[in-house]
């Protein structure tokens, strides 16, 4: 149900291509690593300790920055070509989660332009809220330290439900938490796991092509109502229809 189209490498598309959206957009919900903050460098830095501590040169920071938005399954594969179901793969998992939570906010950061937005969102009545596949003791503490806690509608991690994304109920569990419907709901994400969750989920989407996107399918083929690339288009998008 939820395979994703076939693979177009990144360099095979040139342009991403914006559309207006359509409907009665009442509310925005983002994924957090790559979408609202960029959080590569610290999720990089804790990789690359699990390679130095094994006596291995870091790996190259651009190369597994591509896979921030995959959290363990992607950095792990990247930086060390262990997949989760290789007998190594549990332990490089355990020591990356350890490194990255004892150092979760060290040079992560909101993207430019995303504090004018929540802003926005916030003055126009729009709620705004977090769906992410980061664990929630990870997702939580990272929240508060990007200054988003107070402002969020609501924040669903990726054990918050039984399934996590591409699966829509996160998302809908979302729609429910700020009372919304979910067609009166736009999502917006750096992966193509979160187009297809919004559309599963009958919500708007836009893909953010400013994000870690992955190297494997350009964000103008996952399908999304629209692309952005940069935080700042996103506004015209949603408001436009309030």
């Amino acid at each position: 149900m939820f395979e994703p189209p076939a693979r177009v490498p990144l360099s095979a598309v040139e342009h991403t291509v914006s559309t207006p959206l359509h409907g009665n957009i009442r509310a925005v919900l983002f994924d957090l690593d790559g979408t609202l903050a960029d959080t590569a460098p610290d999720l990089v830095a804790a990789v690359n300790k699990v390679r130095t501590d094994r006596g291995l040169p870091p790996g190259p920071y651009e190369t597994l920055r591509l896979q921030a938005s995959h959290g363990a399954r992607g950095l792990i594969g990247s930086a060390f070509g262990v997949a989760p179901e290789d007998a190594a793969f549990a332990s490089l998992r355990d020591a990356f989660l350890a490194n990255y939570e004892a150092a979760l906010c060290v040079k992560s950061h909101l993207f430019d332009g995303i504090p004018a937005l929540l802003a926005a969102l916030s003055e126009r009545g729009m709620p705004w809220g977090i769906v992410t596949n980061k664990a929630a003791r990870l997702t939580n503490p990272l929240v508060k330290l990007l200054g988003l806690a107070d402002g969020a509608a609501c924040v669903v991690s990726g054990d918050t439900t039984p399934h996590s994304k591409p699966h829509p109920a996160p998302l809908l569990y979302a729609a429910e938490c700020i009372g919304i419907a979910p067609a009166q709901i736009v999502y917006v994400g750096d992966d193509l796991r979160d187009v297809q969750a919004g559309k599963a989920a009958g919500m708007a989407t836009v893909a953010a092509a400013y994000g870690y996107c992955g190297d494997l399918l350009a964000p103008a083929q996952w399908q999304a109502d629209a692309v952005v690339e940069r935080a700042g288009a996103i506004a015209p998008l949603v408001m436009s229809t309030a």
